[in-house]
C-alpha cells in the first residue's frame, strides 16, 4: 500500500475499497459497478488483508446465492417455492395498475411481474417507476387457487444505495489532501491509475462527473472509439441513466400526455445519450425542439402546464474523422445527426470534451489502489447539486465584457461543477481557481468557435479574462486552436447547412465582398444542403441527352425534400467551375425551364411543387439553374424504375430500401 492509499484509508476508513476487487467478485454477474461496490463497501472496506479476503468470499457467496441470472430464473423461483422465502438481487421496476389502484413490481431477470408493492416504498424510492432500480429484495411464495392472485409476495425491498452519509466529514477530510492527491483519489475512485494520466487528462475524466453534481448541465463528448465515454454514465451512479443507441421518445424523456407520467428528466440527476453521433440517424423534430427549450429554460410543457426539472443532459458519440481533417474540411460537430446539427441546439451546450485528447482505455490503465465506494461518491455529488460555486472566481478574475450571457452561463456552470468536485468547501487558492476558470472557458469556447464555422451570424468573441490583482488580461485558446492555427478559423468546406451566410465571404479565398449569393454558395462547396450538377439532361461524355442524367438531378431534389431541404445548382461542375445551361442544348431559356417543370410534375409529383422554387441566375455571363427545396411534410419519391426514395447523407443522396423507408417515415414525417 503506497502513501496515498494509506492516507485515503486514514481519513476515509470504511468508505473506500480497493478498486481491483470488483473484477474479483463480478464473475459472470451482469450487474452495475455500484451494486458490487455497495456490497464490497459492506464487507471489504478495510486495509487489513485477512479481513479483506474474508469479505471478498462473503460478497462472492452473496452474489452466487442471491444474484439472479436470467438462465437460472426457474431455479430461483423453485428455491423460493420450496423454502417459502428467498432473498434476490435483481433490477426492479414498478407500474401503477390503474384498474386495481395498486403498484405492481416486475423483476427483470427473475421474470415475475404484478408483485404488489406498498405506496410508502414508492414514495421513498420514486425511481422504481422509471426504468427500474437494482434492489435486494426478499420474496415469499404463497399459492392460492384464485387465478387473479399472484403467488409472489414482496416482504422487503432495499435499493442498493447508501441511506445516509456525513457530508461535513467529507469536506473536512478533503482539506487533508493536496489538490494533486485529491485528483488522484477521485481518478482512482473512477477505477483508473492516475499515474497514466497527465493533469489535463485527469481533468477530462473529472469533467464527466459534473452532470452528477451540477443541475441542468449540458455536456457533449465526441471522439474516437474506446475512450470510455459512456462508462461513467452506465453503472457509476444509481442517480444517472444511460440511454443506449441515442434514441428516445418525447413521452419517455419528458412526459406522456395521455397518462400524465413524467419522463426520465423528472427522476434522474443525469440522463446520458450513448452513441449520439451518426449522420444516418434520424430524430423526431418535436423531440429536438423540446430538448432545446429544456436545455435553455430548464422546463418543458405538458399541454398548458409548464414543468421544471433538474436533470443534466450528456451526449456522447464517436467521430469518424481525425481532428485535422475536421478542422480542414468540416467542423467538430460534423458527425451529429442532421436534426441536432442545429446552431440553436448546439449553442445550449455548456462544454465540449475533446474526445481525441482522452486516452484510449487499455488494461494497464486500471488501478489496484483505493478509491471511494462509488455509491458514497454518488451521494456526495448529489448533495453538491444544492450548492452554487459559479461566482467564486469573481473575487480574483473578471470575464471579458464581450462574452455573451449564454457563453458566460456555460463557463460559470463548468467552473461551479469543477469547484464542487475539487474543492467541495468552496474555498480554493487563487492559482487553482485560475486553472479551473481557464479550463471551463476553453470547453465553452470550443462550442462557440464551431458555431461560428457553421453559422456566420455568430460574431467573433474574445474569450478572455482579467486578473484583478494586476489588471492583466489573459486570452484563452483551445488546444486544437494552438495546434492547428492555420485551419482553426477557416470556413467549413462542406457545411451541413449548404452555404455560408453572406458576411462570411472574407474567409473564402477568391471571393470578394461584392460576390453574389450564388458565387458564395459555389465557393463554399458541396455539402449536405448543397449540390452541383454539370447538366440537367446532357451526357457530356456520350454527347447526347440521357434520362440517367435527369434522374441524377431529380434524386437530389427528392433527397432534399425528404431531409432538411437544400439547394441544387445546375450548370456547375463538382470542382465549382461554371459550365452554364448552354451545355444542355435547349433552343431557349423558356424551353429549359419548361422542361424542368415537366420533369418535376411527372417524376416527383405536382403536390410537391409548393416546396420547390427554381429560376435562372447569371454568373460571369453564364446562366445557371438554381433550385431551392424546402423540407416536405410527407415522403417524396422519384418515379423512375418504380418509386425510389432518397435522403441526404452528407454531400450525397442515398437510396433507401422499403423497410428503411417505413422506419425513416415513421420517425421523420408526422
Amino acid at each position: 500500500m503506497n502513501y496515498l492509499d494509506q492516507k485515503i484509508n486514514e481519513h476515509f476508513g470504511g468508505l473506500v475499497v480497493r478498486k481491483d476487487l470488483v473484477k474479483s467478485v463480478r464473475g459472470n454477474a451482469v450487474v452495475p459497478t455500484y451494486v458490487l461496490e455497495y456490497l464490497l463497501g459492506q464487507y471489504c472496506a478495510t486495509s487489513d488483508e485477512a479481513s479483506m479476503q474474508s469479505g471478498i468470499e462473503t460478497v462472492r457467496e452473496i452474489i452466487r446465492a442471491h444474484y439472479v441470472h436470467r438462465n437460472e430464473a426457474n431455479l430461483i423461483k423453485s428455491i423460493i417455492r420450496e423454502k417459502g422465502r428467498h432473498r434476490v438481487i435483481d433490477k426492479v421496476s414498478v407500474e401503477l395498475n390503474e384498474k386495481n389502484d395498486a403498484y405492481e413490481a416486475s423483476f427483470s431477470n427473475l421474470g415475475i411481474s404484478k408483485v404488489l408493492i406498498d405506496s410508502d416504498t414508492i414514495q421513498k424510492h420514486p425511481k422504481l417507476l422509471v426504468s427500474g432500480v437494482w434492489c435486494i429484495s426478499e420474496i415469499e411464495y404463497k399459492f392460492t387457487e384464485d387465478q387473479r392472485t399472484v403467488p409472489w409476495i414482496l416482504t422487503s425491498i432495499k435499493p442498493i444505495q447508501m441511506s445516509h452519509f456525513d457530508f461535513d466529514q467529507y469536506r473536512e477530510a478533503r482539506k487533508q489532501f493536496t489538490l494533486d492527491e485529491w485528483m488522484d483519489l477521485l481518478v482512482q475512485s473512477m477505477g483508473f491509475d492516475p499515474a497514466k494520466f497527465s493533469l489535463r487528462g485527469k481533468l477530462f475524466q473529472l469533467m464527466r462527473l459534473i452532470p452528477y453534481c451540477e443541475r441542468n448541465y449540458n455536456l457533449i463528448e465526441l471522439g474516437p472509439k474506446g475512450t470510455g465515454k459512456s462508462h461513467i454514465y452506465s453503472d457509476f451512479s444509481p442517480h444517472g441513466i444511460l440511454i443506449s443507441g441515442g434514441e428516445v421518445t418525447v413521452p419517455k424523456l419528458f412526459v406522456n400526455n395521455s397518462t400524465a407520467k413524467i419522463g426520465l428528466v423528472g427522476y434522474w440527476d443525469s440522463v446520458a445519450f450513448d452513441e449520439f453521433a451518426g449522420k444516418k440517424k434520424t430524430s423526431n423534430k418535436a423531440l429536438v425542439d423540446i430538448l432545446k427549450n429544456y436545455m435553455a429554460n430548464k422546463t418543458f410543457s405538458r399541454g398548458v402546464e409548464t414543468i421544471g426539472a433538474e436533470a443534466s443532459l450528456v451526449f456522447v458519440g464517436n467521430t469518424s474523422n481525425e481532428l485535422e481533417y475536421m478542422l480542414m474540411h468540416t467542423d467538430l460537430f460534423e458527425d451529429l445527426p442532421a436534426q441536432y446539427y442545429d446552431s440553436a441546439f448546439l449553442d445550449r451546450l455548456h462544454y465540449y470534451i475533446p474526445g481525441w485528447e482522452v486516452e484510449v482505455i487499455r488494461a494497464e490503465m486500471f488501478t489496484s489502489g483505493y478509491g471511494f465506494v462509488v455509491d458514497y461518491l454518488a451521494e456526495v455529488l448529489r448533495k453538491l447539486r444544492t450548492y452554487d460555486f459559479s461566482h467564486h472566481y469573481q473575487e480574483h478574475f473578471r470575464l471579458s465584457n464581450e462574452i455573451s450571457t449564454r457563453d458566460r452561463d456555460g463557463v460559470n456552470k463548468t467552473f461551479s461543477g469543477l469547484m464542487k468536485i475539487l474543492f467541495p468547501s468552496g474555498e480554493a487558492p487563487r492559482e487553482d481557481m485560475e486553472l479551473i476558470l481557464e479550463f471551463a472557458m476553453e470547453g465553452r469556447k470550443r462550442v462557440k468557435d464551431q458555431l461560428m464555422r457553421i453559422d456566420s451570424t455568430y460574431p467573433q468573441v474574445s474569450f478572455s479574462y482579467t486578473r484583478l490583482k494586476d489588471n492583466s488580461e489573459v486570452s484563452v485558446q483551445t488546444a486544437e486552436e494552438k495546434q492547428f492555427a492555420k485551419y482553426y478559423f477557416s470556413t467549413s468546406k462542406s457545411k451541413k447547412d449548404g452555404a455560408p451566410e453572406t458576411d462570411s465571404s472574407a474567409e473564402q479565398p477568391g471571393v470578394d465582398s461584392s460576390a453574389t449569393e450564388e458565387e458564395r454558395l459555389i465557393a463554399a462547396g458541396e455539402g449536405e444542403k448543397l449540390e452541383f450538377k454539370s447538366t440537367l439532361r446532357w451526357n457530356l461524355n456520350a454527347d447526347k441527352a440521357d434520362k440517367a442524367i435527369e434522374n441524377s438531378a431529380l434524386k437530389t431534389v427528392v433527397a432534399f425534400l425528404n431531409t432538411e431541404g437544400g439547394t441544387l445548382l445546375v450548370g456547375i461542375k463538382d470542382d465549382g467551375s461554371i459550365l452554364g445551361i448552354e451545355k444542355d442544348q435547349f433552343l431557349s431559356e423558356d424551353k429549359y425551364l419548361l422542361h424542368f417543370a415537366v420533369l418535376l410534375n411527372e417524376r416527383i409529383g405536382r403536390e410537391y411543387i409548393e416546396h420547390i422554387h427554381w429560376g435562372l441566375r447569371e454568373i460571369n455571363g453564364k446562366k445557371i439553374l438554381r433550385v431551392d427545396c424546402d423540407p416536405s411534410s410527407t415522403p417524396a419519391f422519384l418515379k423512375s424504375n418504380g418509386e425510389e426514395f432518397f435522403v441526404r447523407n452528407g454531400p450525397s443522396s442515398i437510396q433507401m430500401s422499403t423497410s428503411e423507408v417505413l422506419e425513416y417515415s415513421r420517425k421523420h414525417f408526422r
